[in-house]
């Protein structure tokens, strides 16, 4: 029997985890689970047997880098890894995502087809997604995504993401999908600003999607504000106006709690004549840098906490979210396909009885019908078939105005797709009617769900032994 490409896949992510997680078998261990999830999944009809849910996580320690244009993001990356593998300017020098790892050859750049093909990656099959790179071709992938590969310790076991800024029009509508892609990936996002631009009016856009639209998210602990290049306001007569009008910036986006970092490269930072000014730019420049540098480092750990979190929350939305929206999608299918049943069959008998009656035929065709028992089966028959093809047909109506309708409740292209293709499975011809719960969800099917969730509490458990020792032993 030949292996299909998503088992290809599989064994290849969990090679991949074997050689890595030796002393940490948890991730390899939760690819089973997601197996098991897999499974749930097809019979319920979510998946296609070419997907998996482990191919939709990205099984790497991930760090995205957003902000505006100018922020010093490529400045950063090329200090955090003592290489200059990005190239960096006061404009706009790359309009490309840029997905680094680690690598013990020299640097290289490869085209963005690598990254779509490789399930390990964090934009695998991303050209199926969006729209703007699968309606020119997969050669337009290299348009958006670029893989580079440095030979720096510090990437060792992580990936960085080197985002675009935000501030251009072109390719903006692509940009800000694959930014939603990675942020909802990503262990760590830090987010960098340019303390030179403090103008909120100005920034408007920038922050209304850099901070407003994750302020409120669960993960929100993941993301890092960063006020970047700040050492060009110690020329300032009060370089603290400059961090308060930041600081009102970023309120009037909804960032009333929390901190913010203040960081400067030491190589590219403007002189700083008195020695009190840098003194105190420099300490603060460097307590800010170790706290970010600490949760870079700490991004393996955050790793196996977010997918295992992944697979527990994926198992509980099949219970708790899936599966009864199915309920309410079958139960309005069933209820439109009477009405519609309903309604046709009595225009039909109304349109019949009158036609009887005007040409006078009625009484003849009930006296004979009385006389001839052949002529009432053949009645009957007629009568069955025909309301038979009637309630098919209306079936079938229906359930293609759910399915509009389903295209219509969900913007999310992944989401739409599994509702549509699960409304499907539950809606063949032979299903009767009356049965409104949803094909492969049965008690059975629950004891899954409730095994899988207690084997994610058993991993949560195994990292906390791992990576915590309350009782101090």
């Amino acid at each position: 029997m030949t292996e299909s490409n998503i088992e290809k896949r599989l064994k290849t992510l969990e090679n991949h985890l074997a050689e890595e997680s030796r002393d940490n078998p948890t991730l390899f261990q939760a690819v089973q689970s997601f197996r098991e999830l897999d499974k749930i999944a097809y019979h319920l009809g979510i998946l296609d047997n070419e997907e998996s849910y482990a191919t939709r996580v990205s099984w790497w320690p991930m760090i995205a880098v957003l902000g505006t244009f100018s922020a010093g993001k490529s400045t950063f990356i090329n200090s955090y890894l003592e290489q200059p593998i990005q190239r960096t300017g006061n404009q706009a020098v790359d309009d490309k995502f840029s997905v680094i790892c680690y690598t013990q050859d020299a640097m290289k750049t490869l085209p963005g087809v690598a990254l779509d093909a490789d399930p390990r990656f964090p934009f695998f099959q991303i050209s199926q997604n969006i729209a703007e790179i699968s309606a020119t071709g997969k050669q337009r992938i290299d348009a958006y995504l670029q893989l580079k590969t440095c030979p720096s310790e510090s990437l060792r076991g992580k990936i960085i993401i080197d985002s675009p800024g935000f501030d251009a029009d072109s390719q903006r509508a692509s940009t800000l999908r694959l930014t939603e892609h990675i942020i909802s990936l990503a262990d760590l996002v830090l987010v960098f600003f340019d303390a030179r631009h403090p103008e909120p009016g100005a920034m408007h856009d920038t922050l209304d999607y850099l901070v407003t639209a994750t302020i409120d998210r669960a993960d929100s602990n993941k993301f890092l504000y960063i006020l970047n290049q700040i050492d060009i306001t110690a020329r300032e007569d009060n370089p603290e106006d400059v961090v308060a009008a930041w600081q009102r910036a970023l309120a009037q986006a909804g960032l009333t709690a929390g901190r913010f970092y203040r960081i400067y490269d030491k190589k590219m930072a403007a002189p700083i004549d008195d020695p009190q000014v840098r003194e105190r730019f420099e300490r603060k420049r460097d307590a800010d840098m170790a706290d970010i540098e600490k949760r870079m480092q700490q991004v393996d750990i955050e790793r196996c906490y977010r997918i295992v979190g992944t697979l527990e929350e994926t198992a509980k939305n099949i219970e708790n979210t899936f599966i009864p929206r199915m309920n309410e999608l079958l139960q309005a299918w069933k209820k439109r396909v009477i009405r519609y049943d309903v309604t046709l069959f009595f225009i039909v008998a109304i349109v019949l009885g009158i036609a009887l009656g005007m040409t006078g035929t009625l009484d003849s065709l009930i006296g004979l019908v009385t006389q001839n028992h052949i002529i009432l089966a053949i009645i009957l028959l007629l009568f069955i078939a025909g309301s038979g093809y009637i309630h098919f047909f209306m079936r079938k109506l229906a359930k293609q105005k759910i399915m509009d309708e389903i295209k219509g409740q969900f913007s999310h292209e992944v989401e739409r797709k599994q509702y549509q293709r699960a409304f499907n499975k539950n809606t063949p011809w032979w299903k009767p009617l009356f049965i409104t719960k949803p094909l492969g969800w049965n008690q059975h099917t629950r004891r899954q769900i409730s095994n899988l969730l207690a084997t994610t509490n058993e991993y949560i458990q195994r990292l906390n032994d791992r990576f915590t020792n309350p009782s101090g032993k």
